[in-house]
């Protein structure tokens, strides 16, 4: 006991929270094994269980079973707790028990938070913690009340509060679980229940530090009270969201072979609804993905890859990763010494990690290519979605989920877990501890293009 305490006081803290994850999934992943757990009062497969418990603590969303019917109450509960858990952060909570018992947290313990949730510093901890709780209750709960008056003409008071709750609970969070055989299809044309989704989702994808961000401004804008002025970060998130989710949009809207008696409001309000879905990787699905047209499914995908916001629920790239990587771009093309944003200079270090992170993103993509087209059956770009979805942490599939093989689902469950805490925080934690360079070699010139 001695030594496995000596042994864990050596982790740093990514290699604590890529460990962290690991146990919660294995522990969700039990849960879900139990006879209790499901309707059939069989344990369910571990392998699926395992796919089940990643995905949750991964947000993703990917089920290889029907939630609803599949799983009993007390089974939907811890699939519940597991995704709020995995939108979280762990360590939110950790963090908010240590405050409500008015204990401190260690100064490792502190790091692990510090790396669970981009924004925070060590000094500003337990403010920025308890705002990412005060945030989650405020639209947690705004989108449970009123997805519980939404369905109370159809069931009872306990169901509907139960259903507005899970399903607001899976749209902050990103995760895209829904107690529906057909998802969120039945609500495709109510513009109030649309609007609700993607307003919470929005909420979840765009990141507490930016949601924290627009608090302070509005806040003293209300007041006539200055600086009245958005971060960098905030601006470039919020710019990069609104692109990509007006040109998503916009190509679903024009791609698609759209029935006659679907209007041009029920058009873009279901393309909408879809952008809004992929990008905050919130994986809810309005209608059948599997018949989609390939440009829409292609505009899905990238979609998908992008994801959400640095220090979200939501999973992918992230949006500041691309503007910062199309920034760049521009800077090379126009010959520019210095990468600007905002009247700001990005620095070297923040290029090396959103060049560090797309090409290890790539690299996984590919890799899942290369040996999904080998062991699955569906179509090329089936597997190409499945494969993006589990990456990014989505949820959305064009139907193939539940009849991949053992292989591609232990493939699938890596690679969402990867996409959870992130490749660099992966690959860090594989490293351990950084070595002080030995050797610092020359520079010399290479011919690049």
């Amino acid at each position: 006991m001695k030594k496995f305490i000596r042994l864990f006081r050596t982790f740093t803290p990514l290699q604590l929270l890529v460990s962290g994850y690991l146990v919660l999934v294995w522990l969700f992943a039990f849960l879900l094994t139990l006879p209790i757990a499901t309707t059939q009062e069989k344990s369910q497969p571990l392998v699926d269980a395992l796919f089940l418990a990643t995905s949750g603590i991964s947000t993703s969303g990917l089920t290889v079973v029907d939630v609803g019917s599949y799983y009993t109450l007390f089974g939907q509960i811890i699939l519940l707790i597991d995704f709020q858990i995995g939108g979280l952060g762990y360590m939110t909570f950790i963090a908010f028990a240590a405050f409500i018992l008015q204990r401190r947290l260690s100064f490792n313990s502190m790091q692990v938070a510090v790396e669970s949730l981009a924004g925070p510093n060590l000094g500003d901890l337990k403010k920025y913690f308890l705002k990412v709780i005060n945030f989650t209750l405020l639209f947690e709960g705004v989108g449970a009340l009123i997805l519980t008056v939404y369905w109370m003409p159809q069931y009872t008071f306990f169901k509907s509060l139960y259903l507005g709750i899970f399903h607001s609970v899976s749209t902050f969070c990103t995760a895209g679980f829904a107690l529906f055989p057909s998802s969120l299809i039945p609500f495709q044309g109510d513009v109030g229940f649309n609007l609700v989704i993607n307003v919470v989702s929005l909420a979840g994808g765009i990141g507490f530090f930016v949601l924290n961000d627009l608090h302070i401004y509005f806040k003293n804008w209300l007041a006539k009270t200055y600086p009245r002025r958005l971060s960098v970060h905030s601006k470039l998130a919020l710019t990069v969201t609104g692109v990509v989710l007006f040109a998503g949009s916009a190509i679903i809207l024009m791609a698609e072979a759209w029935p006659e008696k679907t209007g041009l409001g029920d058009r873009i309000l279901i393309a909408t609804f879809q952008a809004i879905s992929a990008s905050t990787t919130d994986g809810f699905n309005s209608v059948d993905i599997g018949s989609m047209q390939p440009a829409s499914l292609f505009a899905l995908i990238i979609l998908m890859f992008v994801g959400a916001s640095p220090g979200s629920t939501g999973g992918g790239m992230k949006t500041t990763t691309l503007g910062l990587l199309g920034a760049t771009l521009w800077a090379a093309i126009k010959n520019d010494q210095d990468i600007n944003l905002f009247q700001r200079r990005a620095s070297w270090n923040d290029i090396r990690k959103a060049m560090a992170v797309f090409l290890f993103f790539l690299a996984i993509l590919l890799l899942d290519i290369f040996v999904m087209t080998m062991t699955e059956k569906g179509s090329f770009l089936a597997v190409i979605f499945e494969i993006t979805s589990a990456l990014g942490n989505t949820g959305l599939s064009m139907g193939i989920t539940p009849t991949l093989t053992t292989t591609a689902k232990i493939l699938l469950t890596i690679t969402m877990f990867i996409g959870r805490v992130g490749p660099l925080t992966i690959g860090f934690a594989l490293m351990g501890r950084k070595q002080p360079a030995r050797i610092r070699y020359a520079e010399d010139d290479l011919f690049i293009g």
